[in-house]
């Protein structure tokens, strides 16, 4: 192999590379990138078996080829080198590198050894706004709950319906579900679960692209894949083995039928929470309670070894007026993932599931569950 590409290019794109390459003792070649020549690109390919990304950088190709080096320290090192051409070649496993007067040479592994990335062309696929996708999974991505015992819940909950696609995750004490609509229907509906370190990856990868993202759908797997802006040609594939088992019917736990109706501005209220959560105890416990009489909601939180904070803010308050304690954690986190100036807040009763909405948005639920007040 020998090929010729400037430095900024082959940087940007090694640092992308190397996001899922770990210590691996058992399998030190998964610590590597795979580097070779396709047509007239250079294919950076890496995985840890249960991610895997390969990366395509437009280059000048002199001499076909493939080497595999580490990959961390291939990134650091073409971060040294100066902003200009660089000049890769292997030489039986090994690679060489110039860059103006400096001459490296880097020892390289046997290509045989790297393990195979599965091909999912043949597989269903469709097509999704990468923004809108990436801003999806960013309200959703964080309430997953990796663990053995339920493993179904340790990732996102894809469903691809005929006019638009769910994403839900659950920790069993929070709930959030975000709907993207599609513009044209799709033939066929999919599920699948993903698990969270993916999504991230997916997350992490996609934040500043724009154009369509094609999802590429098997029995086991799921393939994410971004094109070049210039040619029709993969830039970015993310490939992820998925969660095997079957999701929980999540729909039963979201309320249809509420006791208290509130709206209020989402800004105060978050300041509000931030502050009584100062005064939490270890169950980090606040309290909000309303008021139909005053329109107004009050938050409080006491504890024994520091004191105690009330505060209220105007609100539209509509039906019964309650009391329910929650994990303020998870209030605000439900807060934060919801853009609109002001909030809904239903409440189904003083120990039922609670819902969070951004006023004018109904593509995003966040479903909270009370603590019981100690």
């Amino acid at each position: 192999m020998k090929i010729e590409v400037l430095k900024e290019n082959l940087k940007t794109n090694v640092n992308v590379i190397e996001r899922v390459v770990g210590k691996n003792l058992s399998l030190p070649i998964l610590s590597n990138v795979l580097m070779r020549t396709d047509e007239s690109f250079l294919n950076l390919i890496s995985t840890d078996l249960e991610i895997a990304i390969k990366l395509w950088v437009l280059v000048k190709v002199i001499k076909k080829g493939t080497v595999v080096v580490p990959a961390k320290f291939l990134s650091s090192f073409i971060s040294s080198l100066p902003n200009n051409k660089i000049t890769l070649e292997s030489k039986e496993q090994n690679l060489y590198i110039e860059c103006e007067n400096i001459k490296t040479q880097i020892q390289g592994y046997n290509p045989e050894e790297f393990p195979i990335i599965p091909e999912l062309k043949d597989a269903g696929w469709l097509e999704i706004d990468s923004k809108k996708l990436y801003n999806g999974l960013s309200q959703v991505v964080d309430i997953a709950s990796p663990t053995q015992t339920r493993p179904e819940i340790s990732g996102v909950y894809f469903s691809f319906l005929k006019n638009h696609i769910k994403m839900v995750a659950t920790d069993s004490f929070r709930l959030g579900e975000k709907s993207i609509y599609l513009e044209e229907a799709i033939k066929k509906e999919y599920s699948f679960i993903l698990p969270q370190k993916s999504a991230r990856e997916v997350m992490g990868i996609l934040e500043n692209k724009e154009g369509l993202i094609k999802i590429y759908i098997s029995s086991n797997q799921v393939l994410f894949e971004s094109l070049f802006k210039e040619v029709k040609h993969p830039h970015i594939q993310i490939t992820s083995r998925l969660i095997e088992g079957e999701y929980p019917n999540y729909q039963d736990i979201i309320p249809n039928k509420f006791k208290t109706h509130i709206i209020l501005k989402r800004d105060e209220f978050l300041n509000q929470i931030k502050t009584a959560s100062l005064f939490s105890g270890k169950v980090n416990e606040i309290k909000i309670s309303t008021s139909k009489e005053k329109q107004e909601v009050e938050v409080f939180a006491t504890n024994r070894d520091i004191g105690e904070n009330k505060s209220s803010l105007p609100a539209t308050v509509e039906g019964d007026s309650i009391e329910v304690s929650f994990n303020y954690k998870y209030i605000i986190d439900g807060i934060l993932n919801i853009k609109s100036s002001e909030i809904i807040f239903d409440v189904s009763k003083e120990e039922g599931p609670c819902i969070l909405r951004p006023v004018g948005d109904s593509s995003y639920t966040y479903v909270v569950m009370p603590i019981k007040s100690i």
